[in-house]
This record gives structure tokens, C-alpha cells and sequence, in this order.
């Protein structure tokens, strides 16, 4: 039975439009997903890391903060318990963290201590005493033992804690006794909300855990899972120091995307080896990829039934024109980039190669926005410098690009301005990010050939530099003198003039280490440096001068 030739057309139109728009629509969702995918699972590591971060500075400051209390006279002396009682309540009163304070003699006396908390007591049978006759102690977070009925406790919960304390000796370098903090550990849930809070909106259902590197007992996480061990590919992935993301299968039996992180320390904090792990159902973190996926196919179907009925509709005469649109979709087919042709002569075929066109075209339009939107996650939205994850593909392109060429080296210079947070604190934080703005703007047009600056957070950044010779610590120290030099120019904000200074420190990869996160540490080591010598310079790292400032 032979078949009119509209009829075949049509038939013909249909399959192809179906054809094309199957193929375009499943590969871009596919491409798309896998890249949101991706970014997700980056972000949840992220996360981690910075969760991480801010648990080791919080316990770095605290840990300063007892050291250079020990210091004070009064403490060396013990002349003035009172007055001692006095300084440790407005410590208290100060940083609530501390739940308690106290110093003792050198018998483990309590001689002063935050609200009078066991003065008179002995604890020199405890870790916080033993431990530090000699040098400073951070323990590990436990339950409360003297203090648990002793210090308010609205929630019912067990009271847990962190230990810090040092040495306390005379003027004549005798031991006079032990400086002992107590920190409430509430103070790790209020830097979890800070990190969760910026995703309770869109995936409320994101879970950070800390891990103890003793028995792998969790510390921070789901009530029902406190004090029980937590045996994952991501904590002991953690553990060795990476920073990366998994979807595997927990306890519970679910599959989660799962980010993680170890908290190392900050400057001279060692850390006590917390895992951060951060959790996301499957099913809620990769909710946007699907949703892609789901209107990208809905899209192509649709506009495969649209162009359907309009070859049924349009189809007329034709025979060389559906020939060229037929080749050109086959070409698509195989993946070529090539466009519609453009049909002159019969209305009808004018009309469905126009459609056509319009249909690649949108589709093509659709996986260039997916491709912007991937961009916007790798630059920071306040300055518009690439952020800490651009940062680290470029390191991972330079160290290959080193390795090319016999020799090859590259310097990190580690940026923290001098002055910002007077700034912040004088004019405004709204004053502070516009400073932050133009500092990344001057930033950006003094870079040379060979040099990348990405923001990594607050009032930090970093360049990178891709030397080809010459002596590379010589000419970070030119170049980061450069950048102090524009930055110390005057900024100008609504009639204020503001003035800032800089502080650098740099490390060479290779030379200070095959490992780059090492070469990193070096060179943010380099730049406490800087800032321990008078700020407003540039230190690259030099071992002997960074063990003496720790």
C-alpha cells in the first residue's frame, strides 16, 4: 500500500524532530547534571573545610588567649587572689565559652577561680593539672566531672568540655602552679549553625558531624549518634588529611553525599585531629540536578510534539529542502556542530527549517546559561576574583604546567590587609566591603603575565605566580613590594580617606615541598611572620625563623 507523500513527510518530520530533540535534551541534562552533581558535592566539602577552619581558630584564640594570662604578674605572684578572681570573672563575663577559670598553687590548690567555682579545692589528681606542669594541654572534649553540678545547665544535657591549661611560673622561673580553662562545648553547635545557615533555605537537611580521632567517637552531630564511633571511607579519608567528598552508605543504611575535612591546627595549635564530616540525603542534595534533567527532557518533548504537528501541517512539496534538513539533523545526530540550513523557496519548508533553527539555537542557548551559572560558582560575588575552589584548579594546572618544564617552579604569596577590621569597626561593614571590592579591583589591574589572584575569604588573598626564571623568592619579594605599594595608596569613601597596609608571606612549590597543601601552610606560616614582625611586608618562609616565632 503506498503512502501519500504528505503522510511520509510528516511521518518523516515527526521521527527526526523526536530524533533530534531526544539527543540534544538528554545529552545536556546529562552534561549539566553531572556538573551540578559535582558542584554540590565541592560545596559540601567545602563546608567541611570550613567548619574545620573556624573550630581551629576559635580553639587557636581561646588557646592565646590562656597563655597570655598566664603571663600577667598578678598570676606569677599570687599575691592578690582577689584581684586574680576578679580579671578571670571579666574573662568570663568577656568570652562566655570559658564556663570556668582557675588558678592553683603548684600543689593543685584552686587559689582563684570564675564565680569562687571550687576555690579552696584540690584537683591535682586531674589531666587539666597533671598535664601541664610543663608545658600547655589541650584535651580532648569529655564529660564534665567536678563542674557538672556546680555550673548552670538549662538544658538537661550533659555538660561536656575542652581543656585548656598552662604553667604558671615566678619571675625566677620556678613552677607557681596551673592556669585551668574549661570551655562549654556549645560553643562547637554555634560555629555549626554559622556554617549550616547558609543552606537552611534551599537543602535544610544538611548535617555536620565532628569526629574524634580517638576511636572515632562522634563528638558534634545527631543526638541518637553521640558518643558511638563512626566507621566511614570519609573519616579515615579525613583523617589522612584530605579534603574531598564521597556518596556512600552510612550506618542507618541510606546512601549519603557526604563532605570532609580535618581540623589541623592554626599557626601554633596543633589541633586535636577533629574529622568534620558533612551530610546530605541523596535525594535532597542532587534535587536541582533532577529538577535540570526533568525540564530539559520535558522541554524537548514538547517542542517535539510542537514541530510534529507543524511537519504535518506545513509539509507540502518537498524533496530537496527535506533532504538538506535531514542531513543536517543527522550531522547533529553525530554530535557535529552544525546549523539548520535556511530553506528558500517553499513557504512551508521556509517555515519548519526556521523552527528548527530556533529549537538548536534554544537548546544551545540553555547549555551556555548551565555553563555561566557553573562560572558564577568559581568567583567570589563581593570582589569578582576567583574564589579558594578556582584557586585550586589553577594550582593544579600550574604544578602540571611546572612539571613540563625542566625546573619548573611557581610562588604563592599569602595576602592579609593591615587595618581592615579598624576599618570595619570605625566606618561600617558596608564601608569594609566596598574597600574589599576596591582592593580586589586594584588587585586585578596591577596583574602581569603569569599571575593569578583569587580571594580566599574575609580580608585574605592569595597570588600566584608562574615564574620562568631568575631567582623565584627575589622576585615574589619584588612583586608582593609591588602590591603593598598600590595598596597602601589612598582609598577614597563618600568624603573618608581611608589608608590600609598589607602583609605577605610567600613559598616556592617545589622548593618548600612536593606536597602543595605543605607548601600552603608554609607560606599562611610565612605570613603570620609578616605580621609578627611589624606588618605592612613581604617574608617568604624560612624554617629556622618560622620554628622560632612558634
Amino acid at each position: 500500500m503506498s503512502i501519500k507523500l504528505r503522510t511520509l513527510v510528516a511521518l518523516t518530520i515527526a521521527i527526526l524532530i523526536f530524533i533530534l530533540s531526544g539527543i540534544l535534551s538528554i545529552t545536556i541534562s546529562k552534561r549539566s547534571g553531572a556538573d551540578i552533581k559535582k558542584e554540590i558535592g565541592v560545596t559540601l566539602s567545602q563546608n567541611a573545610y570550613q567548619m574545620a577552619d573556624k573550630l581551629d581558630y576559635f580553639m587557636w584564640s581561646r588557646y592565646g588567649e590562656i597563655k597570655v594570662l598566664s603571663e600577667l604578674d598578678q598570676l606569677k605572684e599570687q599575691k592578690h587572689p582577689e584581684s586574680i578572681e576578679k580579671m578571670l570573672n571579666r574573662l568570663h563575663d568577656s568570652i562566655p565559652s570559658f564556663s570556668w577559670v582557675g588558678l592553683t598553687d603548684k600543689k593543685g590548690n584552686v587559689i582563684a577561680s570564675t564565680q569562687g567555682i571550687l576555690k579552696g579545692k584540690n584537683i591535682e589528681e586531674r589531666p587539666v593539672f597533671q598535664r601541664a606542669k610543663k608545658a600547655p594541654f589541650i584535651g580532648d572534649v569529655h564529660d564534665a566531672v567536678l563542674l557538672a553540678k556546680l555550673l548552670p545547665n538549662p538544658s538537661g544535657e550533659p555538660v561536656q568540655f575542652v581543656d585548656i591549661s598552662t604553667p604558671v611560673y615566678g619571675k625566677n622561673g620556678d613552677f607557681k602552679g596551673v592556669l585551668a580553662a574549661h570551655l562549654s562545648w556549645e560553643w562547637s553547635k554555634e560555629i555549626r549553625d554559622t556554617v549550616l545557615q547558609p543552606m537552611k533555605s534551599e537543602r535544610g537537611s544538611t548535617e555536620i558531624f565532628i569526629v574524634s580521632a580517638k576511636q572515632d567517637t562522634i563528638l558534634l552531630g545527631a543526638k541518637h549518634m553521640l558518643g558511638k564511633p563512626l566507621h566511614l571511607k570519609s573519616v579515615k579519608q579525613a583523617q589522612q588529611k584530605k579534603n574531598h567528598w564521597n556518596l556512600e552508605r552510612w550506618p542507618d543504611g541510606k546512601t549519603y553525599l557526604t563532605g570532609y575535612a580535618l581540623g589541623q591546627g592554626h599557626l601554633d595549635y596543633q589541633g586535636l585531629g577533629w574529622a568534620i564530616i558533612v551530610r546530605q540525603p541523596e535525594d535532597a542534595a542532587f534535587i536541582p540536578a533532577k529538577n535540570l534533567q526533568s525540564f530539559i527532557l520535558f522541554l524537548g518533548g514538547i517542542c517535539s510534539v510542537l514541530f510534529a504537528i507543524a511537519g504535518w501541517l506545513l509539509a507540502g512539496k518537498i524533496a530537496d529542502p527535506l533532504q538538506q534538513i535531514t542531513n543536517a539533523a543527522y550531522e547533529l545526530r553525530k554530535g557535529n556542530k552544525v546549523e539548520i540550513p535556511q530553506v528558500r523557496g517553499i513557504k512551508d519548508i521556509e517555515v519548519l527549517s526556521s523552527s528548527l533553527r530556533n529549537l538548536v539555537a534554544s537548546l544551545s542557548e540553555t547549555e551556555s546559561e548551565l555553563g555561566r551559572l557553573e562560572d558564577l560558582a568559581h568567583n567570589d560575588a563581593l570582589t569578582g576574583l576567583p574564589n579558594r575552589l578556582s584557586l585550586y584548579l589553577q594550582v593544579e594546572q600550574a604544578i602540571r604546567s611546572a612539571r613540563v618544564v625542566a625546573d619548573g617552579y611557581f610562588t604563592l604569596l599569602f595576602m592579609d590587609l593591615d587595618g581592615f577590621k579598624h576599618v570595619n569597626d570605625t566606618y561600617g561593614h558596608h564601608i569594609g566591603d566596598e574597600l574589599l571590592k576596591e582592593v580586589g579591583k586594584r588587585l586585578k589591574q596591577n596583574l602581569r603575565k603569569g599571575e593569578y589572584v583569587a580571594r580566599l575569604g574575609g580580608d585574605e588573598f592569595v597570588l600566584l605566580i608562574e615564574s620562568s626564571s631568575g631567582d623565584p623568592i627575589e622576585e615574589g619579594k619584588r612583586i608582593g613590594c609591588r602590591i603593598i605599594n598600590v595598596l597602601n595608596e589612598r582609598f577614597m569613601f563618600n568624603g573618608n580617606s581611608l589608608t590600609i597596609g598589607c602583609s605577605i608571606g610567600g613559598a616556592v612549590w617545589p622548593m618548600n615541598g612536593e606536597d602543595i597543601e605543605d607548601v600552603m601552610k608554609l607560606a599562611d606560616q610565612a605570613l603570620y611572620l609578616s605580621k609578627k614582625s611589624g606588618k605592612n611586608q613581604v617574608n617568604f618562609i624560612d624554617l629556622p625563623s618560622i620554628q622560632a616565632v612558634q
